[in-house]
Protein backbone atom coordinates (compact mmCIF):
# COMPACT_ATOMS: atom_id res chain seq x y z
CA UNK A 1 0.00 0.00 0.00
CA UNK A 2 2.77 2.79 -0.26
CA UNK A 3 2.00 5.44 -2.18
CA UNK A 4 2.69 9.11 -2.94
CA UNK A 5 0.50 11.67 -1.55
CA UNK A 6 -0.38 14.51 -4.46
CA UNK A 7 0.84 17.78 -3.08
CA UNK A 8 -1.80 20.69 -2.84
CA UNK A 9 -1.20 24.64 -2.34
CA UNK A 10 -0.89 24.11 0.84
CA UNK A 11 -2.29 26.75 3.17
CA UNK A 12 -1.94 30.23 4.67
CA UNK A 13 0.44 31.31 7.72
CA UNK A 14 2.51 29.14 9.26
CA UNK A 15 3.19 27.03 5.90
CA UNK A 16 4.05 30.74 4.10
CA UNK A 17 6.39 31.38 7.52
CA UNK A 18 8.09 27.90 6.66
CA UNK A 19 8.81 27.80 3.14
CA UNK A 20 12.41 28.97 4.17
CA UNK A 21 15.74 28.50 3.26
CA UNK A 22 16.01 25.14 6.11
CA UNK A 23 12.78 23.42 4.29
CA UNK A 24 13.50 24.09 0.65
CA UNK A 25 15.87 21.37 0.35
CA UNK A 26 13.13 18.85 1.58
CA UNK A 27 11.71 17.79 -1.91
CA UNK A 28 10.21 14.52 -0.84
CA UNK A 29 8.94 12.52 2.55
CA UNK A 30 8.68 8.91 3.60
CA UNK A 31 6.05 8.38 6.37
CA UNK A 32 6.23 5.08 8.07
CA UNK A 33 2.49 4.72 10.14
CA UNK A 34 0.50 1.84 10.34
CA UNK A 35 -2.43 3.78 10.86
CA UNK A 36 -4.42 5.90 8.27
CA UNK A 37 -5.62 8.39 10.23
CA UNK A 38 -1.75 9.22 11.16
CA UNK A 39 -0.46 8.88 7.99
CA UNK A 40 -3.57 11.39 6.43
CA UNK A 41 -2.35 14.19 9.46
CA UNK A 42 1.54 13.79 8.06
CA UNK A 43 0.30 14.01 4.60
CA UNK A 44 -1.72 16.94 5.72
CA UNK A 45 1.04 18.58 7.30
CA UNK A 46 3.41 18.01 4.61
CA UNK A 47 1.43 19.82 2.29
CA UNK A 48 1.28 23.16 4.96
CA UNK A 49 5.28 22.48 4.91
CA UNK A 50 4.90 22.95 0.66
CA UNK A 51 7.21 19.56 0.45
CA UNK A 52 5.96 18.08 -2.84
CA UNK A 53 6.51 14.95 -2.67
CA UNK A 54 5.16 12.62 0.25
CA UNK A 55 5.42 8.60 0.33
CA UNK A 56 3.41 6.45 2.27
CA UNK A 57 4.25 3.11 4.08
CA UNK A 58 2.19 0.91 6.93
CA UNK A 59 5.36 -0.78 8.48
CA UNK A 60 8.75 -1.14 8.86
CA UNK A 61 9.13 -3.60 5.93
CA UNK A 62 6.97 -1.93 3.62
CA UNK A 63 9.15 1.13 3.97
CA UNK A 64 11.86 -0.75 3.30
CA UNK A 65 10.55 -2.27 -0.07
CA UNK A 66 9.74 1.05 -0.83
CA UNK A 67 13.10 2.61 -0.43
CA UNK A 68 14.73 -0.08 -2.82
CA UNK A 69 12.18 0.97 -5.88
CA UNK A 70 12.72 5.07 -5.39
CA UNK A 71 15.33 6.88 -7.63
CA UNK A 72 16.84 8.51 -4.76
CA UNK A 73 16.12 8.04 -1.06
CA UNK A 74 13.69 10.69 0.67
CA UNK A 75 14.72 13.97 1.82
CA UNK A 76 13.32 13.46 5.30
CA UNK A 77 11.23 10.23 7.24
CA UNK A 78 8.65 10.51 9.70
CA UNK A 79 8.53 6.92 11.07
CA UNK A 80 6.01 5.55 14.25
CA UNK A 81 7.14 3.44 16.78
CA UNK A 82 4.48 0.59 17.09
CA UNK A 83 4.16 -1.18 13.88
CA UNK A 84 3.20 -4.59 13.21
CA UNK A 85 5.34 -6.94 10.96
CA UNK A 86 8.65 -4.79 11.89
CA UNK A 87 8.23 -1.72 14.54
CA UNK A 88 10.14 1.72 14.57
CA UNK A 89 13.22 0.44 16.19
CA UNK A 90 13.47 -2.51 13.94
CA UNK A 91 13.09 -0.02 10.70
CA UNK A 92 15.62 2.07 12.90
CA UNK A 93 18.53 -0.58 12.96
CA UNK A 94 17.53 -1.91 9.56
CA UNK A 95 18.17 2.00 7.87
CA UNK A 96 21.46 2.51 10.43
CA UNK A 97 22.53 -1.11 7.94
CA UNK A 98 21.91 0.31 4.95
CA UNK A 99 23.81 4.04 5.92
CA UNK A 100 20.97 6.22 5.51
CA UNK A 101 21.50 9.78 6.22
CA UNK A 102 18.21 11.31 5.59
CA UNK A 103 16.67 13.27 8.93
CA UNK A 104 13.92 11.19 10.74
CA UNK A 105 11.88 12.57 13.09
CA UNK A 106 10.32 9.26 15.14
CA UNK A 107 6.55 9.81 16.31
CA UNK A 108 4.70 8.05 18.90
CA UNK A 109 2.19 8.22 21.70
CA UNK A 110 4.16 6.41 23.94
CA UNK A 111 5.92 7.72 27.14
CA UNK A 112 8.39 10.28 26.57
CA UNK A 113 11.67 7.92 28.53
CA UNK A 114 10.93 5.25 25.95
CA UNK A 115 11.40 7.72 23.13
CA UNK A 116 14.43 8.78 23.87
CA UNK A 117 15.71 5.76 24.55
CA UNK A 118 14.92 4.67 20.71
CA UNK A 119 16.12 8.49 19.65
CA UNK A 120 19.84 7.66 21.46
CA UNK A 121 19.76 4.21 19.71
CA UNK A 122 19.19 5.64 16.51
CA UNK A 123 22.11 8.24 16.93
CA UNK A 124 24.53 5.43 17.84
CA UNK A 125 23.56 3.85 14.85
CA UNK A 126 25.02 6.84 13.15
CA UNK A 127 21.43 7.61 11.90
CA UNK A 128 20.65 11.68 11.56
CA UNK A 129 17.66 11.71 14.03
CA UNK A 130 15.83 15.15 13.99
CA UNK A 131 13.92 14.69 17.20
CA UNK A 132 11.31 12.85 18.49
CA UNK A 133 7.20 14.22 18.87
CA UNK A 134 4.05 12.96 20.30
CA UNK A 135 1.26 11.83 18.27
CA UNK A 136 -1.04 12.73 16.89
CA UNK A 137 1.90 15.49 14.94
CA UNK A 138 0.62 19.09 14.95
CA UNK A 139 2.00 21.54 12.27
CA UNK A 140 3.26 24.23 15.06
CA UNK A 141 5.06 20.82 16.60
CA UNK A 142 6.54 19.25 13.33
CA UNK A 143 7.40 22.93 11.67
CA UNK A 144 9.32 23.95 14.88
CA UNK A 145 11.34 20.43 15.34
CA UNK A 146 12.38 21.01 11.63
CA UNK A 147 13.62 24.91 11.41
CA UNK A 148 15.49 24.65 14.86
CA UNK A 149 17.30 21.05 14.10
CA UNK A 150 17.00 19.95 10.77
CA UNK A 151 19.52 22.84 9.72
CA UNK A 152 22.06 22.43 12.45
CA UNK A 153 21.71 19.20 12.36
CA UNK A 154 22.59 18.80 8.31
CA UNK A 155 25.61 20.89 8.80
CA UNK A 156 27.14 19.26 11.96
CA UNK A 157 27.01 15.92 9.89
CA UNK A 158 29.67 17.78 7.40
CA UNK A 159 31.86 16.06 5.25
CA UNK A 160 33.24 12.50 6.32
CA UNK A 161 36.56 13.24 7.73
CA UNK A 162 39.67 11.01 6.69
CA UNK A 163 40.02 8.15 8.33
CA UNK A 164 43.94 8.12 8.96
CA UNK A 165 45.89 11.39 8.37
CA UNK A 166 50.16 10.78 7.62
CA UNK A 167 52.08 12.25 10.63
CA UNK A 168 54.76 13.42 8.40
CA UNK A 169 51.83 15.75 6.71
CA UNK A 170 50.81 16.86 10.21
CA UNK A 171 54.81 17.44 11.46
CA UNK A 172 55.34 19.92 7.81
CA UNK A 173 51.69 21.31 8.94
CA UNK A 174 52.98 22.09 12.02
CA UNK A 175 56.41 23.65 10.70
CA UNK A 176 54.55 25.66 8.43
CA UNK A 177 52.19 27.32 11.01
CA UNK A 178 48.79 25.88 9.21
CA UNK A 179 47.01 24.49 12.26
CA UNK A 180 44.57 27.42 13.21
CA UNK A 181 42.77 28.37 16.33
CA UNK A 182 39.34 28.64 16.29
CA UNK A 183 37.16 30.42 19.10
CA UNK A 184 34.08 29.28 20.77
CA UNK A 185 32.37 31.92 22.94
CA UNK A 186 31.24 31.37 26.31
CA UNK A 187 27.91 33.31 27.73
CA UNK A 188 27.26 33.95 31.28
CA UNK A 189 23.50 33.15 31.57
CA UNK A 190 22.45 35.62 33.84
CA UNK A 191 23.52 38.89 31.58
CA UNK A 192 23.75 37.31 27.98
CA UNK A 193 27.31 38.63 27.89
CA UNK A 194 30.60 36.95 26.15
CA UNK A 195 33.03 36.38 29.92
CA UNK A 196 35.41 34.04 27.36
CA UNK A 197 36.09 32.00 24.90
CA UNK A 198 37.29 28.20 24.26
CA UNK A 199 40.60 27.60 21.62
CA UNK A 200 40.04 24.76 19.40
CA UNK A 201 42.79 24.11 17.07
CA UNK A 202 41.70 23.57 13.08
CA UNK A 203 43.48 22.21 10.42
CA UNK A 204 42.71 22.93 6.42
CA UNK A 205 45.03 20.68 4.17
CA UNK A 206 45.07 21.64 0.61
CA UNK A 207 44.81 18.64 -0.49
CA UNK A 208 42.65 16.95 2.27
CA UNK A 209 39.90 20.51 3.26
CA UNK A 210 39.24 20.63 7.03
CA UNK A 211 40.89 17.24 8.70
CA UNK A 212 38.56 17.01 12.18
CA UNK A 213 40.68 17.51 15.36
CA UNK A 214 39.84 13.98 16.78
CA UNK A 215 41.34 13.01 13.58
CA UNK A 216 44.83 14.61 13.91
CA UNK A 217 45.52 15.40 17.95
CA UNK A 218 46.09 11.02 18.33
CA UNK A 219 48.10 11.00 15.64
CA UNK A 220 50.15 14.10 17.32
CA UNK A 221 50.16 12.40 20.50
CA UNK A 222 51.17 9.02 19.12
CA UNK A 223 54.08 10.31 17.24
CA UNK A 224 55.27 13.25 19.23
CA UNK A 225 54.05 16.07 17.86
CA UNK A 226 51.44 17.11 21.22
CA UNK A 227 53.61 19.22 22.69
CA UNK A 228 54.28 21.31 19.55
CA UNK A 229 50.87 21.26 19.14
CA UNK A 230 49.37 22.13 22.09
CA UNK A 231 52.31 25.33 22.61
CA UNK A 232 51.02 26.65 19.01
CA UNK A 233 48.08 26.73 20.00
CA UNK A 234 48.56 28.61 22.98
CA UNK A 235 50.79 30.75 21.83
CA UNK A 236 48.44 32.03 18.90
CA UNK A 237 45.09 31.87 21.76
CA UNK A 238 47.14 34.01 24.08
CA UNK A 239 48.25 36.51 21.60
CA UNK A 240 44.52 37.22 20.31
CA UNK A 241 43.46 37.31 23.34
CA UNK A 242 46.17 40.38 24.26
CA UNK A 243 44.78 41.51 21.72
CA UNK A 244 41.03 41.65 23.09
CA UNK A 245 42.98 43.08 26.16
CA UNK A 246 43.99 45.86 24.11
CA UNK A 247 40.41 46.57 22.48
CA UNK A 248 38.43 46.46 25.83
CA UNK A 249 37.16 43.02 25.40
CA UNK A 250 38.40 41.40 28.75
CA UNK A 251 37.82 37.62 28.18
CA UNK A 252 38.97 34.19 29.60
CA UNK A 253 40.78 31.52 27.03
CA UNK A 254 40.11 28.04 27.76
CA UNK A 255 42.78 25.54 26.62
CA UNK A 256 42.54 21.78 26.55
CA UNK A 257 45.87 19.54 27.71
CA UNK A 258 46.59 16.20 26.46
CA UNK A 259 46.87 13.74 29.01
CA UNK A 260 50.70 13.12 27.69
CA UNK A 261 50.89 16.82 28.63
CA UNK A 262 50.56 16.36 32.20
CA UNK A 263 53.17 13.60 32.41
CA UNK A 264 56.24 16.82 31.88
CA UNK A 265 56.98 18.56 34.80
CA UNK A 266 58.30 21.27 32.20
CA UNK A 267 55.08 22.28 31.05
CA UNK A 268 54.55 24.34 34.01
CA UNK A 269 57.23 26.81 32.98
CA UNK A 270 56.35 26.50 29.49
CA UNK A 271 52.67 27.40 29.95
CA UNK A 272 54.31 30.84 32.38
CA UNK A 273 56.50 32.03 30.19
CA UNK A 274 53.97 32.22 26.53
CA UNK A 275 51.34 33.87 29.85
CA UNK A 276 54.25 36.69 30.73
CA UNK A 277 55.44 37.02 26.83
CA UNK A 278 51.72 38.25 25.81
CA UNK A 279 51.40 39.98 28.99
CA UNK A 280 48.24 38.41 30.30
CA UNK A 281 46.95 37.64 33.84
CA UNK A 282 47.07 34.05 35.09
CA UNK A 283 43.68 34.18 36.13
CA UNK A 284 42.60 34.52 32.29
CA UNK A 285 43.59 31.33 31.75
CA UNK A 286 41.59 28.34 31.87
CA UNK A 287 43.52 25.04 31.63
CA UNK A 288 41.14 22.52 30.54
CA UNK A 289 41.71 18.69 31.78
CA UNK A 290 39.42 15.71 30.90
CA UNK A 291 38.81 13.03 33.89
CA UNK A 292 41.21 10.22 32.05
CA UNK A 293 43.87 12.86 31.35
CA UNK A 294 44.40 11.78 35.67
CA UNK A 295 44.81 8.01 35.26
CA UNK A 296 47.93 7.78 33.55
CA UNK A 297 50.33 8.75 36.39
CA UNK A 298 47.99 10.22 39.21
CA UNK A 299 50.85 11.62 41.38
CA UNK A 300 52.98 13.42 38.24
CA UNK A 301 49.46 15.01 37.12
CA UNK A 302 48.32 16.20 40.21
CA UNK A 303 51.76 17.73 40.87
CA UNK A 304 51.63 19.84 37.57
CA UNK A 305 47.96 20.86 38.24
CA UNK A 306 48.78 22.34 41.40
CA UNK A 307 52.00 23.89 40.34
CA UNK A 308 49.69 25.55 37.84
CA UNK A 309 46.78 26.61 39.98
CA UNK A 310 49.21 28.14 42.53
CA UNK A 311 50.72 30.27 39.58
CA UNK A 312 47.25 31.59 39.41
CA UNK A 313 45.94 29.82 36.20
CA UNK A 314 42.47 28.56 35.96
CA UNK A 315 41.45 24.72 35.83
CA UNK A 316 38.93 22.93 34.43
CA UNK A 317 37.58 19.63 34.48
CA UNK A 318 36.38 19.26 30.81
CA UNK A 319 33.47 16.50 30.29
CA UNK A 320 32.19 16.21 33.35
CA UNK A 321 29.82 13.36 33.85
CA UNK A 322 30.85 10.85 30.98
CA UNK A 323 33.40 9.22 32.98
CA UNK A 324 33.21 7.27 36.54
CA UNK A 325 35.68 9.03 38.95
CA UNK A 326 34.24 12.68 37.99
CA UNK A 327 33.70 13.26 41.86
CA UNK A 328 36.42 11.59 42.97
CA UNK A 329 38.37 14.03 41.13
CA UNK A 330 36.97 17.30 41.92
CA UNK A 331 38.31 15.96 45.49
CA UNK A 332 41.61 15.72 44.69
CA UNK A 333 42.58 18.62 42.42
CA UNK A 334 41.50 22.45 42.99
CA UNK A 335 39.51 22.61 39.77
CA UNK A 336 38.14 26.44 39.99
CA UNK A 337 35.39 25.54 36.91
CA UNK A 338 33.29 22.41 36.25
CA UNK A 339 32.45 21.65 32.48
CA UNK A 340 29.12 19.68 31.87
CA UNK A 341 29.29 17.66 28.80
CA UNK A 342 26.78 18.51 26.29
CA UNK A 343 25.37 14.98 26.67
CA UNK A 344 23.31 15.85 29.76
CA UNK A 345 22.90 19.53 28.32
CA UNK A 346 21.45 18.73 24.45
CA UNK A 347 18.11 18.22 24.79
CA UNK A 348 17.38 18.41 28.66
CA UNK A 349 14.42 20.18 28.85
CA UNK A 350 12.47 17.12 27.48
CA UNK A 351 13.92 14.62 29.49
CA UNK A 352 13.35 14.34 33.24
CA UNK A 353 16.09 11.75 33.69
CA UNK A 354 18.67 14.58 32.37
CA UNK A 355 17.48 17.43 34.57
CA UNK A 356 17.64 15.44 37.89
CA UNK A 357 21.55 15.32 36.38
CA UNK A 358 22.07 18.03 35.27
CA UNK A 359 20.43 19.82 38.26
CA UNK A 360 22.36 17.66 41.02
CA UNK A 361 25.72 18.69 39.28
CA UNK A 362 24.96 21.93 39.12
CA UNK A 363 24.08 22.24 42.98
CA UNK A 364 27.20 20.02 44.27
CA UNK A 365 29.52 22.67 41.85
CA UNK A 366 27.81 25.34 43.79
CA UNK A 367 28.23 23.87 47.39
CA UNK A 368 32.19 23.57 46.01
CA UNK A 369 32.26 26.76 45.17
CA UNK A 370 33.46 26.18 41.39
CA UNK A 371 32.23 27.85 38.45
CA UNK A 372 29.85 25.91 35.75
CA UNK A 373 29.99 26.01 32.37
CA UNK A 374 27.67 23.75 30.09
CA UNK A 375 28.49 22.45 26.67
CA UNK A 376 25.97 22.04 23.61
CA UNK A 377 23.76 24.77 24.29
CA UNK A 378 21.19 24.24 20.68
CA UNK A 379 18.15 25.47 21.94
CA UNK A 380 16.22 28.52 24.22
CA UNK A 381 14.25 26.30 26.25
CA UNK A 382 17.94 24.27 27.72
CA UNK A 383 19.06 27.79 28.08
CA UNK A 384 16.49 28.37 30.50
CA UNK A 385 16.09 25.59 32.16
CA UNK A 386 20.41 26.36 33.17
CA UNK A 387 19.41 29.57 34.03
CA UNK A 388 16.82 28.40 36.50
CA UNK A 389 19.41 26.17 38.07
CA UNK A 390 22.14 28.33 38.62
CA UNK A 391 24.52 27.28 35.74
CA UNK A 392 27.18 29.96 35.30
CA UNK A 393 28.19 30.16 31.83
CA UNK A 394 27.29 28.40 28.34
CA UNK A 395 28.36 27.62 24.92
CA UNK A 396 26.74 26.01 22.08
CA UNK A 397 25.39 26.70 18.31
CA UNK A 398 22.22 28.51 19.81
CA UNK A 399 24.65 31.13 20.87
CA UNK A 400 27.23 31.11 18.22
CA UNK A 401 29.67 28.40 16.45
CA UNK A 402 33.00 28.94 16.80
CA UNK A 403 34.47 31.29 14.51
CA UNK A 404 38.00 33.02 13.74
CA UNK A 405 39.60 35.19 16.05
CA UNK A 406 39.01 38.54 14.01
CA UNK A 407 35.33 37.54 13.68
CA UNK A 408 34.52 37.65 17.55
CA UNK A 409 34.72 41.60 17.99
CA UNK A 410 32.31 41.51 14.79
CA UNK A 411 29.89 38.84 16.37
CA UNK A 412 29.29 40.96 19.39
CA UNK A 413 26.48 43.33 18.32
CA UNK A 414 24.48 40.63 17.02
CA UNK A 415 24.64 38.72 20.83
CA UNK A 416 23.86 42.46 22.37
CA UNK A 417 20.66 42.17 20.60
CA UNK A 418 19.56 38.90 21.71
CA UNK A 419 20.03 39.53 24.93
CA UNK A 420 16.23 40.53 25.18
CA UNK A 421 15.24 37.16 23.77
CA UNK A 422 18.02 35.42 26.42
CA UNK A 423 16.87 37.07 29.14
CA UNK A 424 13.45 36.75 28.72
Amino acid sequence: MAKVAPCGKGGAGFGNTMASNELRSIDSVLIVDDSGVQRGIGVALCRELRIPKVHEACNGLEALALLDKLPSPPALMIIDLEMPAMDGSELLSALGGRGMRAPIVLASSRERALMNSVQDMGTALGLRIVGALQKPLTLASLAALLQNKLDATVEKQGPTPPQSVDPDTLRAALSRGDIGVYYHPQVEIGTGLVRGVEALARWHDAEQGWIAPDVFIPVAEQHGLIRELTLQVMDAAMRQTALWNRHGLDLSIAINLSPILLERGELVQEISELQQQHGLRAEQIVLEVTESSLLRDLAIALGVLTRLRLRGFRLSLDDYGTGFSSMQQLARIPFTELKIDRTFVHGAHERDSLQVILRSALEMASQLGIETVAEGVECLEDWRLLRQYGCKLAQGWLLAKAMPGVELEGWLPSLQRRRPELQA
